[in-house]
């Protein structure tokens, strides 16, 4: 830092307030915005910003960005450490404090399950909870899954509570080698919380060790967390704030943004209409789903070019959208009508203070007409009671981590049929859980009266989504049908094209992929790039190529992915260049994910699609000596073996990850498999049925455990295997064509030829399937 006399700094100060006008209008004059810096620069730490920003930097003081971690002091540990204990399920875990004033944890349930004691290194955030981080060797340091209750006691706080009441959901405590035991990598602050809790965080990991040397500027949540690193802006600050240059900082966020009643309107409207993403995608890092696919500084760049954003996936997720685990609001957010509107988080939220910008329903009635909905005759409650409230209806909440409760923030229109058609909640019976959909269906149809239901419930997708992720027949013509809607939000339809390239008829619907990886939303084309590798060849190089060029590092990178198998002469001459560029950022992004078995299973089927196969058998190895328990790292490998005529590697491999994992539905349906290749029936057929009873969500299972029963001449077993899988899918058209035959060669020609109409009904665009009837009927 520069001296300066204070009179000095408080006339800089003075100019720079002066300034903040002239810089909110750059880009509004005739010759466009001064030039920016040819880097993002370096971070300078928040003790540099607060010389100047004092008023926003005393607002960030006490948040939840300013307390997101700081050392264990006496002032920052909230929680009972005078001796205080917590015992689960057989488990003891004492807090106290050392001789020295620091804050101990002993356990017995530490690594291996033996007991262990630590120091407290850091307090991790601070309301309505807070962990305690330990360090561990190699540079770990772990999360306790003991946390403080920092609610006050009358609100059921200040306690000691588990993060896994439930333990492992059979009454028992998480075992040592549970993948979500406390001392496993789920809960490894280096790779699974650090990047969003401190500034300039650089996870360090060093794949040949398994080690981290994680540094940050900042321990906290500070500035330059959100405006980029800012050694640029100070050198310009230094050196006079001349308003003609750039004030290098990587993130513009938004200004002068007004929403305004056109007269007569009931819903305001944003002024300048085009919405600006700038604000809601630096947001978008720490409060989305998502994998980190570059390392450093993301500001300044799209959110999609730094990081890889997890869609509608059905294990975060009811297939409308809403939210079902923790997904952090981005990814609820987009899907919202309000986003699409062009509102962004700081139309609601403080960015300094992140209090909200008004109480209640005063905040809405800003920007909707209280006298039309902040009335009984709009939400059917007494104003001021429980139900009264917009959030009440629209943003209903989910608890999370025990005590942590998080609203859903797509704020959408209520239809309690339709959520309860694919099994989603909604926002009647969320509060009246006494009452079913049918009773929310018929209240708010008497309130509307003639209105009937608004406009925004015809956009509904939960039923074209749920249609895709179970492979109900028609799901394809449902999801092509959400793709090419652009009314609907991007979320839903990049979600419709993932889901698209699993359906059987994928390439009959190759005109809605086609161009969902031209559209003009980057989600999008990521949702569609990303399902290309599931096509027929050509049809597959046609739509990836092209992506090579995308915009937007995540794009080109899934396309690479795509075309991985593709030989490097195949490949057209000019898009050869484009592959190596995508296809090295793809294995960056996973080598920078390697501390996870994800990282290492996506690097390992990457290499061997380019022929390394030794070098992905040894990244296969190690994701499994990071995590024994990675079933998908288990059942690759074995399959890697099978593409190399090495069956015995191969099981022996599905054997020990029977041994090791929880979760064994997958192993089982893969060794039964190979066993059937081996001529080994009995057992086969004993691996095969154990697959299709732990996954009966998993059609396929079913199926083949019902032809293999028919194989094996169990005729009248296979009938009633593949008969239940029907009550359960009743347009499987594998399972139907399947019995359709069966029947047949058994001469049973009524019962054919009645799983033949169904067959039909069931496909009826499929020339095959009526053919076989004709035959039937003959």
């Amino acid at each position: 830092m520069r001296a300066r006399s204070a009179s000095a700094a408080r006339s800089r100060r003075r100019r720079l307030a002066a300034l903040a006008t002239v810089a909110a209008l750059w880009g509004c004059g005739p010759d466009g915005p001064p030039t920016p810096p040819a880097t993002v620069g370096t971070f300078v730490g928040e003790a540099e910003c607060a010389r100047c920003h004092e008023e926003a930097f005393a607002a960030t003081r006490g948040t939840h960005h300013d307390l997101a971690m700081q050392e264990a002091t006496a002032a920052t540990v909230l929680g009972d450490f005078a001796d205080a204990t917590f015992e689960q399920f057989g488990q003891t875990w004492r807090f106290r404090r050392s001789p020295d004033g620091g804050f101990l944890v002993e356990t017995s349930d530490g690594p291996g399950g033996q007991p262990a004691s630590y120091e407290i290194a850091y307090a991790f955030g601070v309301v309505p909870l807070q962990q305690y981080l330990v360090r561990f060797p190699g540079g770990r340091m772990q999360a306790l899954t003991v946390a403080w209750d920092t609610r006050p006691a009358e609100a059921g706080g200040q306690r000691w509570f588990s993060l896994q009441p439930e333990g492992d959901g059979a009454g028992h405590g998480i075992t040592a080698d549970h993948p979500l035991h406390w001392t496993g990598r789920n809960f490894t602050w280096n790779q699974m919380c650090a990047l969003c809790h401190s500034t300039d965080l650089r996870r360090g990991y060093d794949a040949a060790t398994d080690s981290y040397r994680t540094t940050w500027k900042d321990v906290d949540v500070t500035c330059e967390a959100c405006h980029g690193p800012g050694s640029h802006h100070v050198r310009w600050a230094d050196d006079g704030a001349d308003p003609d240059e750039h004030d290098g900082l990587a993130v513009r966020l938004r200004h002068d943004v007004r929403w305004s009643f056109a007269p007569g309107a009931t819903i305001a409207h944003r002024e300048p209409a085009a919405p600006d993403r700038t604000e809601v995608e630096t947001c978008a890092p720490c409060h989305s789903r998502r994998t980190e696919i570059v390392d450093g500084p993301w500001h300044g760049r799209p959110f999609l070019d730094s990081f890889r954003p997890s869609l509608l996936d059905r294990e975060l997720y009811f297939a409308d959208g809403q939210i079902l685990d923790e997904v952090y609001v981005w990814g609820s957010f987009v899907q919202s009508r309000m986003y699409h509107a062009g509102v962004t988080c700081s139309d609601c939220h403080d960015a300094h203070s992140l209090q909200l910008l008004a109480p209640g329903n005063v905040l809405c009635i800003r920007c909707h007409d209280g006298r039309v909905y902040d009335t009984k005759a709009h939400h059917l409650h007494d104003i001021g009671t429980s139900g009264s409230a917009c959030v009440d209806c629209h943003m209903p909440a989910r608890t999370y981590m025990v005590v942590d409760p998080r609203r859903d923030h797509s704020m959408r229109v209520i239809e309690p049929l339709a959520a309860a058609r694919i099994g989603a909640p909604d926002g009647c019976t969320h509060c009246h859980d006494d009452r079913d959909a049918a009773w929310a269906a018929n209240e708010l149809a008497r309130a509307r009266g003639d209105r009937g239901p608004p406009a925004a419930a015809a956009r509904f997708y939960g039923d074209s989504l749920r249609a895709g992720r179970i492979g109900r027949d028609g799901a394809g013509a449902a999801l092509r049908d959400v793709i090419v809607d652009r009314e609907r939000p991007g979320m839903a339809r990049a979600t419709a094209a993932d889901l698209l390239g699993e359906q059987r008829d994928a390439p009959r619907y190759l005109s809605a992929l086609r161009a969902a990886t031209r559209d003009d939303d980057a989600l999008v084309r990521l949702g569609a790039v990303g399902t290309l590798d599931r096509l027929p060849a050509a049809q597959r190089d046609e739509l990836a190529i092209p992506a090579l060029r995308d915009p937007v590092r995540a794009v080109r990178a899934e396309a690479a992915r795509a075309l991985a198998e593709v030989p490097a002469g195949a490949l057209p001459a000019a898009a050869r260049v484009d592959f190596e560029r995508a296809f090295a950022d793809y294995v960056a992004s996973q080598e920078l994910n390697a501390d996870r078995a994800f990282g290492r299973v996506n690097l390992a089927l990457a290499l061997a699609q380019r022929g390394r196969t030794d070098d992905a058998i040894a990244q296969y190895e190690a994701a499994l000596a990071e995590e024994p328990r990675s079933v998908r790292a288990w059942v690759n490998l074995a399959d890697l073996y099978r593409a190399l005529g090495r069956d015995d590697d191969g099981e022996r491999v599905l054997r020990r990850g029977l041994e090791q994992a929880f979760e064994t539905a997958d192993l089982e349906h893969a060794l039964g498999l190979l066993l059937v290749r081996r001529g080994q029936r009995d057992e086969a057929l004993v691996r095969l049925g154990r697959a299709a009873r732990l996954r009966p969500e998993e059609p396929r299972y079913a199926y083949v455990y019902g032809v293999a029963l028919q194989d094996a001449g169990e005729t009248d077993a296979a009938v009633a295997a593949l008969t239940d899988l029907l009550r359960r899918y009743p347009r499987d058209t594998d399972a139907l064509l399947a019995l359709t035959t069966i029947e047949r060669d058994r001469g049973r020609l009524d019962e054919a030829r009645a799983w033949a109409r169904r067959l039909c009904e069931a496909a009826p665009e499929d020339v095959r399937f009526r053919e076989l009837l004709r035959s039937l009927d003959r």
